[in-house]
């Protein structure tokens, strides 16, 4: 049992008090004129520090189809442990630190708002809560420190008092316009490109106004202005409101530009005498507080028409216009989302043309990789969240599948299904394909992803599975309890406008069950036929015959001893289970034979599993022959000896260890694939 002082001892041990002085750090101007001269990126611009603050956690390369991506590794969202990471998106990504890059070497781009356009459900908003995420951790760090000031000024007693620069400048705006160009010119002499710094525009009204109050006061001495300075760093925190601010756009009736520029303070009109002294104003408009960082607009093109004038001299000008007040400097990063309906608005939308023209939008679409998609699921539904109720194999699957099938044009080519092309983007060879013609098949449908079934759909449904009854009483849910879930809510999406959209939705879920059936029915034959000596004599007994009929010899009976004809129907057999017609045997055994040379050329010996196709064919000749062993049809009437349950207990331990399935899953899906075998049997009899 926790006692008072173990718990308390825990939280100093936590509490890292060096490092809160660091995060504290307060000086003279003139300490941080020090400080930049040793670490000049501490007056790095909020697009440079961004840039910085990807690139700190590193990047990867590697190619896909032929063309070179790279992955950057701050989008796994290491910094809450993949929290938030995204997957499959890595081109969409490579743009936007593109976007950054050039911004970060002032090529134009930092005079321009940050669009991310795509379907609802597309990653947007995770993007922009990992950057502003990540400035808030990048902050804290020494590679990221940033600083601003205060002034210490005295009160009617004669006491001094701090007051905080209300938009969290950076203290080399006190440098005198006239002086500027030179200091930047000593310190960006050593500087490569993209690292200089730029100190650009004026300090904000209440700073401009008491340093120019203290000029006056001391006849134009400014160090002695400077006396009056505090720098301080500064933490960027969304919740603090200092760098990083957002914006959600309300009913038209009540939007109001004081909430992106400020507003007047009233109750100090009567202490200062007039409404337009910056000492009675509210500098926490939402562009105000996110001075020096990043600032969110959610849902940017619902914004009253105004507001959206305002963003343009934002974006353009870095400026904007407070009540009362002249233009006003600010550094900060503008990122908006919007999906595709707003955006087709504002295309049609001639009036917008100049807010068109100052933005770059980035296209954010779904994954068309499955692989990727299930990763998404992966991680909310895994074992270490769900705890109690056991997933089944291929139920994240299955779901992820069917929302990839509902993003992808149908393929023109002839004779391509679907789902034959959704395994071709997921990485799977299908002969007659090429990485080139895979990118054909890419480039015919550019705007693959920006529509479909969202992840979010497909996270409510398995969360609905998650608590259902059924899943409850057995502990257990399956890949079918999902699809069916993801069945009926079809009839109530909200997002469906359509009924061929959805009749076509449900043809997809058909596919996706067959696949299924495809899938377990193959895990069920290698559990059956998992025996591994059974499959060793197979193969050796196969091989040997394929060796003699190659070389044209015999085979030596080992019970009768005599030599006889290589044993054509047991290799045809084996061949016919992966469709090796018989006028193609002939090569196919030599395929085998020449394959089993040259790996005694490289000093190896040959096993069945080494070649894949091999081993599919043994295992399912091995299936079909102990299929009847275990009488697969008494399964489905329940009629089961005791050595028939002996071997249906192996398979299912099989099933258990080698597949991913707990008890009920896998009984589940044994009687599922009996039942398969069993509806085939009858046909067959039929």
């Amino acid at each position: 049992m926790a006692t008072r002082d173990a718990i308390l001892s825990i939280v100093d041990k936590s509490i890292d008090q060096q490092q809160f002085l660091n995060l504290h750090w307060e000086g003279t101007f003139q300490d941080y004129l020090q400080l930049v001269a040793e670490k000049p990126y501490v007056a790095r611009n909020a697009f440079q520090r961004i840039y910085d603050m990807i690139m700190y956690f590193g990047a990867e390369r590697y190619t896909y189809l032929k063309e070179d991506y790279i992955r950057y590794k701050f989008f796994s969202d290491l910094v809450e442990h993949g929290k938030d990471a995204i997957f499959g998106l890595d081109r969409t990504l490579m743009s936007l630190v593109d976007f950054f890059k050039s911004a970060a070497h002032g090529y134009g781009t930092d005079r321009r708002i940050l669009l991310l356009h795509g379907p609802v459900g597309s990653s947007k908003s995770t993007i922009t809560r990992l950057l502003k995420k990540g400035l808030e951790y990048y902050s804290r760090l020494d590679e990221g420190a940033l600083y601003s000031f205060s002034w210490k000024l005295p009160d009617e007693n004669g006491n001094y008092t701090l007051h905080p620069c209300p938009m969290h400048e950076e203290p080399l705006k006190l440098i005198p316009p006239e002086a500027r160009r030179a200091v930047m010119a000593s310190l960006n002499q050593d500087l490569p490109e993209g690292r200089e710094i730029r100190i650009e525009g004026e300090l904000d009204p209440f700073c401009r106004k008491t340093y120019n109050d203290l000029l006056l006061k001391y006849d134009g001495k400014w160090r002695k202005v400077m006396d009056h300075i505090v720098v301080r760093r500064i933490i960027l925190s969304e919740k603090d409101r200092v760098g990083i601010g957002t914006f959600q756009p309300k009913d038209e009736k009540n939007q109001d530009s004081t909430e992106l520029t400020g507003d007047i303070n009233y109750r100090k009109i009567a202490e200062y005498g007039s409404d337009s002294d910056p000492r009675a104003f509210n500098f926490d408009g939402e562009l105000n507080i996110a001075n020096r960082g990043l600032v969110e607009f959610i849902e940017v093109l619902k914004l009253d028409v105004a507001f959206l004038y305002d963003l343009l001299g934002a974006s353009q000008e870095h400026t904007i216009k407070p009540k009362k007040f002249a233009q006003t400097d600010i550094d900060e990063v503008i990122v908006g989302h919007t999906n595709e309906p707003e955006y087709k608005k504002l295309q049609s939308n001639e009036l917008m043309e100049a807010f068109r023209d100052r933005t770059i939008k980035i296209d954010v679409p779904y994954n068309i990789r499955l692989s990727d998609e299930i990763k998404i699921y992966e991680k909310d539904f895994n074992k270490e969240k769900i705890r109690g109720i056991h997933i089944a194999p291929h139920s994240i699957e299955m779901a992820a599948m069917w929302a990839v099938l509902t993003r992808l044009a149908p393929p023109k080519k002839a004779g391509l299904t679907l789902m034959q092309k959704l395994k071709l983007y997921n990485g799977k060879s299908i002969p007659g394909f090429t990485e080139d013609s895979i990118r054909e098949l890419r480039e015919e449908a550019p705007r693959e992803g920006m529509q479909g079934i969202s992840p979010r759909y497909i996270q409510d449904k398995i969360s609905n599975c998650l608590v259902s009854d059924a899943a409850m009483q057995d502990k257990t849910i399956n890949p079918f309890m999902v699809l069916n879930e993801l069945e009926m809510g079809l009839s109530h999406h909200s997002l469906i406008s359509d009924e061929e959209t959805r009749k076509h939705y449900r043809e997809l879920l058909s596919v996706v069950r067959e696949e299924y059936e495809d899938i377990v029915k193959g895990e069920v034959q290698r559990a059956i036929s998992a025996d591994e000596d059974a499959i060793k004599r197979l193969a050796a007994n196969y091989i040997e015959n394929v060796r003699a009929y190659t070389q044209h010899e015999k085979v030596r009976n080992k019970y009768t001893g005599k030599d006889e004809e290589p044993d054509e129907r047991l290799m045809r057999s084996i061949e016919e289970k992966i469709d090796i017609p018989e006028s193609r045997k002939d090569d196919f055994r030599q395929e085998i034979m020449n394959y089993i040379g040259s790996l005694a050329l490289d000093g190896k010996k040959f096993e069945y599993y080494t070649n894949a196709r091999l081993q599919k064919a043994l295992e399912l000749k091995l299936f079909e022959d102990q299929r009847d062993t275990i009488k697969l049809k008494n399964i489905v009437s329940g009629v089961v000896d005791d050595e028939t349950q002996a071997k249906i207990d192996v398979v299912k331990q099989r099933l258990i260890k080698y597949f991913g399935y707990n008890e009920t899953s896998a009984t589940d899906v044994l009687n599922y694939v009996a039942s398969i075998f069993a509806r085939g049997d009858s046909k067959q009899e039929d």
